[in-house]
């Protein structure tokens, strides 16, 4: 098939990217400089220059596509904004007729990708028809979600991906953490023992092929190895693998506020989730833990760093 990506080569997006090129499909990347579309070229995308806030400089790449993945995330403080204006451009698309008088629309499938903080804390695990109770650092997520899932129609598949904390390789926020272990000193925001659900990045980017290949795949899937592991649990995992035991601090939660801001309350969040539509698609994810493999994904990081 023929795919637009976003987030090509953002955490996630280079993920993603790299399956859905090994499953054989056609992938057009959007990027925003030479550089990164050198990248993304090296690694079997076709780049197209172009920004997220600039609807014009990818809107004619987005056409006559038969699927589209939105992974990207803008960190500026227009990033909802410009969320909801990239993925107007990618609905429209996927929803005008390939041909003209057809009135078929020309996608198969549109992925937005959310995650899991969208949920709030868990008191039960969460499955993907849960309530869902933003914390504010990921509150306007809710409402794109349900663009999304509104687009569905007869013809056209709309899918939202809710990933849990993404580990693996050099980037990310347990990457953070093996980084910062390395260097001698862990801060963890409150008291360690609340659970983060946790994928593995190459597992996350499967199921991803999953969902553009199943012609009955619509609505919400979560993606997480369901670990249930705390975070305190986590740190202490990687220690043995480093030469020097790191120091841990914990940062109680008003002064983590008064430096972080709202992401703060996002990592320091206590939620159990479960992924039963993924796991019935056949998704199984290949790791289950964090800490189980913490020598393994000390290798992954030390080699991407080279």
């Amino acid at each position: 098939m023929r795919i637009f990506l976003t987030g090509a080569t953002g955490y996630i997006g280079a993920a993603v990217l790299d399956a859905l090129v090994r499953a054989g499909h056609d992938v057009t990347a959007l990027v925003r400089d030479p550089e990164k579309a050198e990248r993304v070229a090296s690694r079997g995308g076709h780049p197209v220059l172009g920004n997220l806030a600039d609807p014009e400089s990818f809107r004619g790449s987005a056409e006559a596509q038969d699927g589209y993945v939105h992974a990207a995330l803008d960190a500026s403080s227009r990033g909802p904004d410009i969320e909801r204006i990239a993925l107007d451009v990618v609905l429209a698309a996927a929803r005008r007729p390939r041909t003209a008088g057809s009135a078929a629309p020309v996608a198969r499938f549109v992925i937005y990708t959310s995650g899991m903080w969208v949920l709030g804390r868990t008191t039960e695990p969460a499955a993907e028809d849960s309530p869902l109770n933003p914390v504010p650092w990921v509150a306007w997520r809710a409402e794109l979600e349900q663009l999304v899932i509104g687009s569905s129609t007869d013809r056209l598949r709309s899918v939202v991906v809710r990933p849990g904390i993404v580990y693996g390789g050099r980037e990310g926020i347990v990457s953070d953490l093996l980084k910062n272990a390395a260097n001698g000193l862990v801060r963890v925001v409150g008291d360690g023992s609340n659970h983060w659900p946790l994928v593995y990045d190459r597992d996350l980017a499967d199921l991803y092929v999953r969902l553009a290949a199943r012609e009955d795949a619509a609505g919400v899937y979560h993606a997480n190895d369901e670990g249930d592991e705390r975070v305190n649990d986590i740190v202490s995992a990687i220690a043995p693998y480093l030469a020097v035991r790191p120091d841990v601090r914990h940062v109680p939660i008003e002064e983590a506020r008064s430096k972080m801001g709202p992401y703060a309350d996002a990592l320091a969040l206590d939620q159990v989730v479960r992924s039963p539509r993924a796991r019935a698609l056949g998704w199984v994810p290949s790791l289950h833990s964090v800490a189980g493999n913490a020598a393994r994904l000390l290798d992954e990081w030390r080699a991407s760093r080279n």
